[in-house]
């Protein structure tokens, strides 16, 4: 297995985790994903551990049994559940206790629902750009007026543009454009467009960048789930797509729904400030941001990085941004 199965990263690493379930019975695996969590065994098979997770979540409740090819705690499973368009609600006090300090060795189980049924928070859409792409970045926004009533636009730019008028599907005064120049600075950037938000989330996005009304529609109810779950930070995984082709830097989650109140750090590759403690963040895997670059731009994009924050650039990761997608 190169990739993990339920979220598809390729970060698999040994551990010695174990899982305990309600029988009492207690079990041991050697790997892990470092991303979302799951636990399988030596030459586990890809296809046929999703095939079972996916068919045990599709009914009302959830229950990890011991004879499982893999493990998984509830934070996991929430994770899981989301591929399939699905939330989690933990069937008890311990439950939701495990839920609140993963990876527990608690079992998962859970009861489930369609996200689409689930209650939703207001969520505002948030996007970064430069002059040149503002005219664009307005032509693509009506679609999404069915999940938002609040836009903001922030414009690479030390004025403002002339005033926005109403788009379709937006009430008046719904999508507003501001201005702030970048100044190298992307957690300031981002901070100050979060500042902006007139909701109790937003997500973010950038002018090269593009959420399926679809995948969208889904994320103000899955602002609720975190908010059960004490979670403020939702990453969604992004597919960059270099002229055309899928890299395989896939699925490079990017933490851009947010709570209101959260803050970015970092002058590149800025991430939200949760003062350390990665468990109020949770990963999301109905959808995937789709990232249009050409390859001049991945070229030039990390030399830029490193001189903007010497150290932290990752100029690697423009090789790896070339390389096609593996399975």
């Amino acid at each position: 297995m190169r990739r993990c199965f339920v979220c598809l990263a390729d970060t698999l690493e040994p551990t010695d985790r174990s899982i305990a379930y309600e029988d009492g019975v207690r079990r041991r695996f050697p790997f892990a994903c470092a991303s979302c969590g799951v636990l399988f065994e030596r030459g586990a098979d890809e296809a046929a551990c999703w095939d079972h997770l996916a068919a045990h979540l599709a009914g009302e409740t959830f229950r990890l049994a011991p004879d499982a090819p893999y493990g998984l705690d509830l934070y996991t499973l929430r994770t899981a559940a989301t591929r399939l368009a699905r939330g989690i609600r933990a069937l008890s006090e311990d439950d939701r206790a495990a839920l609140l300090r993963p990876h527990s060795e608690r079992a998962a189980r859970g009861g489930l629902v369609d996200l689409a049924a689930m209650p939703k928070a207001q969520v505002s859409l948030g996007v970064l750009c430069r002059p040149d792409d503002l005219q664009s970045v307005l032509g693509g926004l009506p679609p999404h007026a069915a999940w938002t009533r609040d836009v903001a636009v922030l414009v690479d730019a030390p004025e403002a543009p002339p005033e926005t008028s109403a788009l379709a599907g937006f009430p008046p005064g719904a999508v507003r454009v501001a201005a702030r120049p970048l100044a190298g600075d992307f957690a300031a950037q981002r901070n100050a467009l979060q500042a902006l938000a007139r909701q109790t989330w937003m997500l973010q996005l950038d002018a090269d960048e593009a959420l399926s009304p679809a995948t969208a529609g889904l994320l103000p109810a899955l602002a609720a789930l975190a908010k059960e779950g004490a979670a403020v930070s939702i990453g969604l995984p992004r597919r960059n797509v270099v002229d055309g082709v899928l890299s395989d830097v896939y699925p490079d989650v990017q933490y851009r729904l947010n709570h209101a109140t959260v803050r970015f750090q970092g002058r590149v590759h800025e991430r939200p400030d949760l003062g350390g403690d990665w468990r109020r963040s949770i990963i999301a895997l109905h959808g995937s941001i789709d990232h249009r670059l050409s390859r001049a731009h991945v070229a030039a994009r990390s030399i830029r990085y490193e001189a903007l924050y010497p150290g932290r650039g990752r100029v690697e990761e423009a090789a790896a941004l070339l390389r096609v997608y593996r399975p």
